[in-house]
């Protein structure tokens, strides 16, 4: 995932970035309001601070989505009054979390943001069934028990089959799940464990490339 960080205060700037990075994020961070990417090259998801030298980041807020635009923003501030969340909130901001913060956190809010506004469709696909969305996977009709990580790999890998996923991608979405288990497995063991639950046949691998799920 690509992230926007708006946030002139250097220490927390540097401590936010260097946190969404150890989860696997990529980060374009921002100083200035100035600097920031306009609707016509938006981020996957913004954190945006209020307070700018150079304006208000609901300015920005509000410029996209003006132009219809309906990336997860979740807004970082000082600002703690009541009045300020409401009109955070009401500017189109998807979230609001008031410094000081947590980074764990931080790093919560954004994935839970990230995976509410992606849909994640029900696949039919000869004799297995995935329901991304409500992680229920059934082979031959017989329900299949998944963890967390492999969902987490199948969420990418499956949405849509058919095409090959660069490794950097899987390994993104693995990153989040590896940290919490200090270390977890590796992608390699984890396509492993995907096969022999889903079929051997079921993801194949492009040397150079990435995998693949079979249609």
């Amino acid at each position: 995932m690509q992230i926007l960080l708006l946030e002139d205060d250097i220490d927390l700037g540097q401590a936010v970035v260097e946190h969404l990075e150890a989860a696997g994020h990529g980060v374009h961070w921002c100083k200035l309001l100035a600097q920031a990417p306009g609707a016509a090259s938006p981020p996957d998801l913004a954190l945006l601070d209020l307070n700018l030298p150079d304006g208000d980041g609901l300015d920005l807020l509000r410029a996209w989505r003006s132009a219809g635009l309906s990336l997860p923003v979740l807004v970082l501030t000082a600002r703690d009054q009541i009045s300020d969340r409401v009109r955070g909130l009401r500017a189109g901001a998807d979230d609001y979390l008031v410094k000081p913060f947590d980074l764990d956190e931080m790093l919560a809010r954004v994935e839970a943001l990230w995976r509410r506004g992606r849909p994640l469709p029900l696949l039919q696909l000869g004799d297995l069934t995935l329901d991304l969305g409500q992680h229920v996977a059934r082979r031959e009709g017989l329900p299949v028990e998944l963890t967390a990580m492999e969902w987490a790999l199948l969420a990418v890998l499956a949405a849509p089959p058919g095409r090959i996923c660069p490794r950097g991608q899987l390994d993104e979405a693995l990153a989040p799940h590896q940290l919490a288990q200090s270390g977890g497995s590796s992608l390699e063991v984890m396509i492993s464990r995907l096969r022999k639950k889903l079929g051997a046949r079921r993801i194949s691998t492009h040397r150079g490339l990435g995998y693949r799920f079979e249609r």
